[in-house]
């Protein structure tokens, strides 16, 4: 099983209607359903915003939308796509801007399969695995060990503030998060302690 990296997006045009696919990294329903609120806002001059999204470390949650299209004409055929792609923590979505010419059942299908299609080509995926938060804080001397550490694959979402101190945070591999707490351990000579938060597939 697979998870997205990063957003994407890919845009068709067929018989002069603009069909503008786009992906999301998301993790519950409540952030899909926010993201689709906000496309639906920023795109408020488009006919339709269609969506399907597949959650959950087995992609056991789906959902979709027609959003006014004919039923099963639009939401169905990017929710197959998605689930055919063996991905999960994803939302897409396809906005059309109609063009002038009805393309009948048919076409509306293959015209939301192949935008979803198109999106899924351009986006980055990386294997889904357990992850958990960390967040921890070190002096500047001791900060370039400890960022030459935190480079592995391991390590995602990295993020620095520096202050008095340097304050970092992110996710890592839940098989990796006892060796980080031991090397800040040993580094600071106990001085620090890794705070590390509960599992997530990520």
């Amino acid at each position: 099983m697979e998870t997205l990296v990063e957003y994407a997006s890919a845009e068709l045009e067929i018989k002069k209607s603009r069909f503008l696919a786009e992906v999301f990294p998301v993790v519950s329903q409540s952030e899909a359903r926010s993201l689709l609120k906000q496309q639906k806002e920023k795109y408020e001059d488009a006919t339709h915003v269609v969506h399907g999204f597949v959650l959950g470390p087995a992609a056991e949650v789906l959902g979709m939308s027609d959003d006014g299209e004919p039923a099963g004409t639009a939401g169905r055929p990017v929710l197959d796509v998605l689930k055919g792609r063996n991905c999960t923590n994803i939302l897409l979505t396809v906005t059309r801007w109609f063009g002038g010419t009805l393309l009948g059942t048919g076409g509306l299908v293959k015209a939301y399969g192949d935008s979803a299609k198109a999106v899924l080509e351009v986006a980055s995926f990386h294997e889904l695995v357990v992850r958990r938060p960390f967040s921890f804080t070190v002096d500047y001397d001791q900060y370039q060990l400890v960022k030459r550490y935190i480079q592995a694959p391991e390590f995602t979402n990295l993020t620095e503030e520096f202050g008095a101190q340097v304050s970092l945070s992110g996710f890592v591999e839940s098989a990796a998060a006892s060796g980080l707490a031991l090397f800040v351990k040993d580094l600071t000579k106990g001085a620090v302690v890794v705070e590390l938060g509960e599992e997530a597939y990520m």
